[in-house]
């Protein structure tokens, strides 16, 4: 009867979310059929772009990849696996392709490096490690980077909407940061994961073993890993770099529609495009980051009609366009793979 149950719930479950997304796309042709003209103006001018500028933006937006793929190379050789830079570059626009079109796209995103990590030569709780640690650092020069924002736009009114929730994030991300530095986690870390594993053990009977020994010997494998201040130097730097190339495609596409930058806005609308954008809302944050991007834009003197094109530019190369070359990736990663083990089987 469980196998039915949990069916049924699936079903239900995914009912749900067509019915949101129906109602979503339902508000959003409202939405432009009652602004018409300024939708007619903006796709004006994205039909006449300046591709100059966009020869600038798709070299900017493939950068900021590859300095994601560095970070997690950087943490991966903290764990002494060295996975080349070639090949963790297409891990990342695949997995970046997974996590920003399914329905807990994240979760199906980290499975998918976690996967990858091992095929070459992480261990399970290395994989791990590696995954938690680049979301942590990417998260925390985020913050920065939005903190960069709030100082740049101080003493404009709009950005007072914005300070509290930066605030906010800022406090938890130095909380989380004290007490890893203190130890503080080793006291309540492995009853949680105890916790985890038998909640894991009674859904899908895995893994196997004693919750206990298996989260001892798996937190002693973990807590091996001791990056220097180097590596979490280095790893910063390209965490930091991931975001402002990404924050470059996006003033890059303003050039592209014929429009100035607002610069002075432009880092604090960026850091709260990118907050949107890992709400479980929507996959990859499709509505919530052009919405919130163009909203603060507009808000710090940016064209209303320039300002919706020139981040329907910069998703167009950041979202749409990375979903097709990550999909495509994914298809030769998977390609690659079967090959692989029909020459295993073979050799066998």
């Amino acid at each position: 009867m469980a196998p039915r149950r949990g069916g049924r719930r699936r079903v239900v479950v995914h009912a749900a979310r067509v019915v949101v997304g129906l109602g979503l796309a339902a508000l959003a042709v409202s939405v432009v059929s009652s602004r018409s003209g300024e939708f007619t103006g903006t796709a004006a001018l994205v039909e006449h772009a300046r591709w100059q500028w966009l020869v600038l933006a798709l070299p900017a937006e493939a950068a900021s990849l590859l300095a994601y793929a560095a970070l997690e190379r950087r943490l991966l050789r903290a764990g002494e696996t060295a996975i080349p830079l070639r090949t963790l570059l297409p891990i990342t626009l695949a997995g970046n392709a997974i996590q920003n079109s399914l329905p807990g796209g994240p979760a199906w995103g980290a499975g998918f490096a976690f996967g990858q990590f091992r095929r070459r030569g992480a261990d399970a709780v290395l994989a791990t490690w590696a995954l938690l640690a680049t979301g942590f650092v990417s998260g925390a020069a985020l913050v920065v980077l939005t903190i960069a924002g709030v100082v740049a736009a101080e003493g404009q009114a709009a950005a007072n909407g914005l300070v509290e929730a930066v605030v906010v994030v800022a406090a938890v991300a130095v909380a989380v940061g004290v007490a890893v530095r203190s130890g503080l986690h080793a006291r309540w870390a492995p009853r949680l994961l105890t916790v985890l594993v038998r909640i894991s053990q009674r859904l899908i009977r895995r893994p196997a073993g004693d919750p206990a020994v298996v989260v001892r010997d798996a937190w002693a494998r973990l807590t091996a890993v001791r990056p220097t201040v180097g590596d979490w130097t280095v790893a910063g730097a390209w965490g930091i770099s991931n975001w402002v190339l990404d924050c470059a495609c996006l003033a890059l596409a303003f050039p592209s529609v014929g429009a100035g930058i607002p610069w002075r806005g432009l880092l604090l609308a960026y850091g709260a495009g990118q907050l949107a954008a890992n709400l479980p809302i929507t996959p990859g944050g499709l509505g919530a980051v052009e919405g919130s991007l163009t909203v603060a834009l507009v808000a710090y003197g940016g064209g209303q009609v320039t300002t919706v094109a020139a981040v329907l530019v910069y998703r167009m190369i950041t979202f749409w366009l990375l979903l097709v070359v990550g999909w495509a990736t994914y298809a030769v990663l998977r390609w690659t793979a079967r090959g692989e083990a029909a020459r295993g089987q073979a050799a066998g």
